[in-house]
C-alpha cells in the first residue's frame, strides 16, 4: 500500500495541482486547455473539472466539485478563491445520516471572466463571459454576461465598460 507521501505525489500535476488520494481509487481526471498559468491550488477530486485556454489561477485557490467544473478561456481567477460545488442537506436528519450525505451542483466560470482574491462560488452558480466578481465576494446567484458583481452576498452593480481600465486618474471611480 502506497504511503500518504506516495498518494498525494501522484496526484499531483506539474508540481501546482493537489488533487488527495481517494479511497475509492477514483482517478483524477482534469481537462487542462493551453497557455495555462497555475500557482498551486487545491481540487478534491478532480472528476468533473475543465480548465480552458490561457487561463490564470492563482495561489491558494480550492475547487470542491460536487459537480461539474468549468472554467472558460482567458479566465482570471485571484488568490484565495474558492469554488464550491458541494453542498449538504438543511434537513438534519438528512444532514447527520451516514456521515453527511453531500450533493453538488455544476459551477461555471464563461470565457473572459475575471474572479476577484477570496471570493467564494457557492453550488450552481454560472459567472457570465467577461463577468467581474469582487475581492471577497460571496456569489450564490448567477453572473450575467459583462456585469460586475460584489457583496456578501454578491449583488449586479453595473456594466463592464472595456474603456474603464485602471489608470491614475480613474483608480477611485465608484462602483454604484
Amino acid at each position: 500500500m502506497n504511503t500518504t507521501a506516495e498518494q498525494e505525489t501522484k496526484y499531483m500535476l506539474e508540481g501546482k495541482i493537489m488533487i488527495p488520494a481517494t479511497p475509492d481509487g477514483v482517478a483524477a481526471s482534469i481537462a487542462l486547455g493551453n497557455n495555462n498559468v497555475f500557482a498551486p491550488f487545491n481540487c478534491t477530486r478532480g472528476n468533473f473539472i475543465d480548465i480552458g485556454d490561457n487561463t490564470v489561477i492563482n495561489i491558494n485557490c480550492y475547487i470542491l466539485e460536487g459537480g461539474p467544473v468549468k472554467i472558460g478561456n482567458n479566465v482570471m481567477i485571484g488568490p484565495n478563491v474558492s469554488l464550491i460545488g458541494g453542498t449538504h442537506s438543511t434537513d438534519p436528519k438528512i444532514r447527520n445520516a451516514c456521515g453527511g450525505t453531500a450533493y453538488g451542483k455544476p459551477i461555471t466560470i464563461k470565457d473572459g471572466a475575471w474572479i476577484g482574491c477570496g471570493a467564494i462560488i457557492l453550488p450552481g452558480v454560472t459567472i457570465g463571459e467577461n463577468a467581474v466578481v469582487g475581492s471577497g465576494s460571496v456569489v450564490t446567484h448567477d453572473v450575467p454576461d459583462n456585469m460586475i458583481a460584489v457583496g456578501n452576498p454578491a449583488k449586479v452593480r453595473r456594466r463592464v465598460s472595456e474603456h474603464l481600465g485602471w489608470t491614475i486618474e480613474n483608480r477611485d471611480v465608484p462602483l454604484d
